[in-house]
């Protein structure tokens, strides 16, 4: 009887810390309109504690987030040898650099494209950019771009580095990024088939473009916070789920700073963020992942809220 008495007390403890969890949630959500959430899903440990949809729940453009898609791809080219970082873009992409190339294109590394620290003064490749492009080729036109800062030395948001990395990876993997990721990734995490915008060529675009679900961009989470791991099973090594989400060099928008292409964020964080307001948050401190997609057009604010009005509820 004591047993029951106790069983009985922890489950309407447990009930109340729930029903007032999702109290503190509700205020949330009456800002969730303003801020054009479209649906949100957060995991504590491997339970999910709060999923809800604003809108319907499909897949959308994850816009930049893509890039981290990308970052894990050269994670598992890494892993198998097929890639390493200390190679320079000289050798790398020997058949495609421009004529007489400058000095600090001649230093530019693998690693320089997933940390923005390229050495290009402007972003290339940008959003408003790619429709009106008349190059079809785009690793030429890329590379043809002056390299005015040494690299490694200027935090310069540009989705140069991201699509070279994506394309280093199909080349020397011999097939596009979703083909690649689907049996290293997507597939052992119930992510089906889906598409990503490709380049005049038919080559992936891996600075943007990947469409996935709320709930298939917090498996990317998921899979992070793991460590590499699913269902036990060890897909990517833990020493590069670190590297790559540790803060490799200051950005130019916040003190958090930039991994191979993940943000530095608040609470020890770290995030895939794309336009609008797509993300995936990790929060090792509390074992937590917070998924989202938005059509907001005050990204930083959506950001803040999330942090300071959801997480430290939790």
């Amino acid at each position: 009887m004591r047993f029951l008495m106790k069983s009985q007390r922890d489950f309407s403890t447990n009930l109340r810390k729930e029903e007032s969890h999702m109290a503190d949630l509700k205020e949330f959500e009456q800002k969730a309109a303003d801020l054009r959430v479209l649906g949100m899903k957060i995991s504590i440990g491997q339970d999910t504690v709060y999923e809800k949809y604003w809108d319907e729940d499909c897949r959308r453009n994850i816009y930049s987030a893509s890039k981290s898609f990308t970052s894990c791809a050269v994670g598992f080219a890494v892993q198998e040898g097929l890639i390493d970082l200390d190679e320079r873009l000289m050798d790398a992409f020997k058949e495609d650099i421009p004529n007489n190339p400058d000095e600090n294109l001649k230093k530019a590394t693998v690693k320089d494209l997933l940390t923005m620290t390229l050495g290009q003064e402007k972003g290339f490749l940008m959003g408003k950019q790619r429709p009106r492009m008349e190059e079809q080729n785009w690793v030429k036109a890329s590379l043809a771009i002056p390299f005015v800062y040494e690299p490694g030395t200027h935090f310069v948001y540009n989705n140069v580095g991201p699509y070279l990395a994506g394309i280093l990876v199909q080349r020397r993997a011999g097939c596009d990024l979703l083909s690649y990721l689907t049996p290293r990734l997507l597939k052992p995490l119930g992510i089906r088939k889906t598409i990503w915008e490709v380049d005049p060529e038919g080559n992936t675009f891996g600075a943007g473009g990947l469409f996935l679900t709320v709930s298939e961009l917090h498996k990317l989470g998921m899979f992070y916070l793991q460590n590499g791991c699913w269902n036990g099973k060890k897909l990517l090594s833990k020493e590069w789920i670190h590297e790559s989400t540790r803060k490799q060099v200051e950005n130019n928008k916040n003190s958090y700073g930039y991994g191979y292409l993940f943000w530095g964020g608040r609470y020890n964080s770290f995030l895939a963020n794309g336009k609008y307001g797509q993300y995936t948050m990790i929060f090792r401190d509390k074992n937590t992942v917070i998924s989202l997609m938005a059509e907001s057009r005050d990204t930083d604010h959506l950001e803040e809220i999330i942090a300071n009005e959801v997480y430290t509820k939790l």
